[in-house]
């Protein structure tokens, strides 16, 4: 058995977790999701791996990190924090150590760019909310019926981004076994540039799975029984 750490992207929150849950408890393992302070202004991804950390305290044995899309820049700060099996890369950003988030959102290769059409202007605090449900529906839920579109699209967060100008604090990746799953029909991070990516930043191994970019909510048992395999 295996501990499960599942850390949330931008926006989301630990209830998108709520499906692939059962599924991994049902193979035998435990999860544990929690809530980034992703709508905090003043929060770095040092202090989400500072949350990540505090919910995964309890863990003796195999814990194994799970980081959908942005928690890419925050699972491997937790690596290097403390004892981990395995970083699994879900359809994710991975931290590139030295650089912040903004100087590799330069990359063309790495997100559509019509997701900005689905976000509103940037409020006071600089955070970014989803207000078209359409946009969100094609590029990250587009394997999930509206019913759950709508319920997800209810429940996101505004995200905080004045963050994302400050350098990744690591000087170079944690040795630890890596893994990057992608969706080979991922409208957000491009599946291309995630293949590059695992191949040549982590040196991670490479996994593939049909769907959309939210596979917790759209393919939970598939989602889950790659997890077990990993663990």
């Amino acid at each position: 058995m295996a501990t499960f750490g599942l850390v949330h992207g931008a926006w989301h929150g630990a209830w998108c977790w709520e499906r692939l849950i059962p599924e991994l408890e049902a193979l035998g393992h435990r999860a544990i999701a929690m809530d980034l302070p992703c709508d905090d202004s003043s929060a770095t991804f040092d202090d989400y791996a500072d949350v990540v950390c505090a919910a995964v305290t309890g863990v003796a044995g195999d814990l194994v990190l799970v980081g959908h899309s942005l928690a890419g820049q925050t699972i491997p700060l937790v690596a290097a924090r403390r004892p981990v099996r395995r970083l699994v890369y879900l359809c994710a950003i991975p931290a590139s150590p030295g650089q912040s988030l903004l100087q590799q959102l330069s990359d063309p290769d790495m997100l559509n760019p019509d997701y900005v059409k689905g976000l509103g202007a940037p409020d006071s605090q600089a955070r970014t909310t989803w207000v078209d449900e359409d946009v969100l529906y094609h590029l990250v839920f587009g394997d999930c019926n509206r019913k759950t579109v709508s319920w997800a699209s209810m429940r996101l967060r505004p995200q905080a981004t004045i963050h994302y100008e400050l350098p990744c604090s690591l000087s170079a990746y944690p040795i630890v076994d890596t893994t990057y799953v992608l969706c080979d029909g991922d409208r957000m991070v491009n599946p291309s540039w995630s293949r590059r990516v695992a191949r040549d930043w982590l040196n991670a191994e490479l996994v593939e799975l049909p769907g959309d970019h939210s596979p917790f909510l759209s393919r939970p048992a598939e989602l889950a029984a790659v997890l077990d395999r990993l663990a």
